[in-house]
């Protein structure tokens, strides 16, 4: 098993974390953390880049849940992007790629401004 490190920048659009190691009930916690820290505006799209993720145990489809929620309580979006085959297959089979916007990569995720939501 291989650490979590997550790192965080701006995009036009709004933050993008980049996840790197296992995402597993070790190390999902830190994710869950990191994303509740986040000050999202309404309209906003939080990008998670998970190119480099090597494992992704339920733990954390649940952080994955926990961002998505966390998101939507701040009427932001929320986008995945590069999902790496073994953990598209998990979010597939238990229907989250019908919940999450899943992009190819990360250019992709952040090349548009989502529309500002108004109440």
């Amino acid at each position: 098993m291989s650490a979590l490190t997550i790192t965080a920048r701006d995009a036009t659009t709004g933050p993008v974390l980049e996840i790197a190691g296992d995402l597993d009930y070790d190390h999902a916690p830190r994710l869950r953390q990191a994303v509740t820290a986040l000050s999202l505006e309404p309209g906003q799209r939080l990008v998670l880049d998970l190119s480099r993720i090597r494992f992704c145990d339920s733990s954390g489809i649940t952080a994955l849940i926990v961002a998505r929620n966390h998101a939507v309580a701040a009427q932001a979006e929320i986008a995945l992007a590069a999902v790496p085959d073994n953990t598209i297959r998990i979010l597939r089979i238990v229907g989250l790629d019908r919940v999450f916007t899943i992009h190819a990569d990360v250019d992709t995720a952040t090349a548009h401004r989502p529309a500002t939501k108004r109440p």
